[in-house]
């Protein structure tokens, strides 16, 4: 029997969560340290800054607004097709989607803030509604969008785009 351990070590903790390291892979995660139901919030968050251009490190809230998160480490939370969190940018809050227990990584729909990536990438969450390459909301069906929670910013886009 081949069993794989990831080793993960904790670089920092802020109450609701912890930043973990795998330093094999140098992935960074954040993970719950409570249990959460759906539409619990988790935390409040702001921007620490406001740049005209996306990057792999910030969140999209209009056409040209792309925050850096405050606080910083809610950068950790990685992308998946099967999200347990929701970034809403009107509130400024991250909800919970799903059940969430002690230990769970924080994960997000990175489409459901942005409209066309800086950087796409090959999603590998192992979903079983895994969309493959992530490119950003402009770029998935109108369908397949309609099963996401999306920020009024996305969902005005997509408004646009039918007038």
């Amino acid at each position: 029997m081949n069993t794989t351990t990831i080793t993960t070590v904790v670089i920092s903790n802020h109450g609701f969560a912890e930043k973990l390291l795998q330093p094999e892979s140098n992935h960074h995660l954040l993970v719950s340290a409570r249990a959460y139901q759906p539409g619990d919030i988790i935390t409040n968050f702001g921007s620490s800054e406001i740049h005209k251009q996306p990057s792999k490190y910030t969140v999209q809230v209009a056409n040209d607004q792309h925050i850096i998160l405050s606080p910083e480490f809610l950068q950790y939370i990685n992308h998946s097709c099967n999200p347990n969190v929701f970034f809403n940018t009107s509130t400024m809050e991250l909800t919970a989607l799903q059940p969430i227990t002690p230990g769970d990584e924080f994960t997000f729909f990175y489409p459901s803030t942005e409209w066309d990536m800086a950087e796409p990438f090959n999603c590998l969450c192992g979903s079983a509604n895994c969309l493959g390459v992530i490119k950003g909301a402009k770029n998935i069906a109108p369908a397949v969008l309609d099963t996401y929670k999306l920020t009024n910013f996305i969902q005005q886009k997509r408004m646009q785009l039918k007038d």
